[in-house]
């Protein structure tokens, strides 16, 4: 069976085998977007999170077949090196990762929030912003959360 949706802006189409499979493993595996992490496989930890039509979802238990016609996008997509997203720049600002490995799937549930709600109070961020990271370096995420919110109040100038 195949599949087309946009992927970070881009068209494409990839054959299926099974509707049923997790999204997560045909951005990881069949167009090689590594930066989408598996945690648990039960969405509880967030690792795999990415947007479906702008909405944040876990990856890992969402059936490829939801996304025929959608668009997807993935941390490689929210920006680049030389024109990082609000959320990527406030990380690098705040020296947020310790093992980096669910970093990518906080910067996109981040970068949902902040499409939503460009001043998020602490509540907020507590109330929307619960993967699990096992290095603990939710302290530095909230402050670059709030130094991302800057940023994108900032570029709506």
């Amino acid at each position: 069976m195949n599949l087309s949706f946009k992927i970070n802006n881009k068209e494409v189409t990839v054959a299926i085998k099974d509707e049923y499979t997790p999204l997560l493993w045909v951005v990881r595996d069949v167009l090689n977007l590594k930066g989408t992490k598996f945690g648990c496989g039960k969405a509880a930890c967030g690792a795999c999170t990415l947007h479906v039509d702008g909405v944040a979802i876990r990856s890992c238990s969402y059936a490829v077949k939801f996304a025929e016609g959608k668009n997807i996008t993935t941390v490689e997509g929210l920006g680049d090196i030389e024109n990082p997203h609000p959320v990527q720049q406030a990380w690098t600002e705040e020296v947020v990762p310790q093992c980096g490995y669910c970093q990518p799937g906080f910067m996109m549930v981040t970068a949902a929030l902040l499409k939503e709600n460009d001043n998020p109070t602490d509540e907020d961020i507590d109330n929307t912003i619960i993967n699990i990271c096992r290095c603990g370096t939710y302290y530095r995420m909230r402050k670059a959360i709030h130094r991302a919110a800057e940023l994108t109040r900032e570029t709506k100038q």
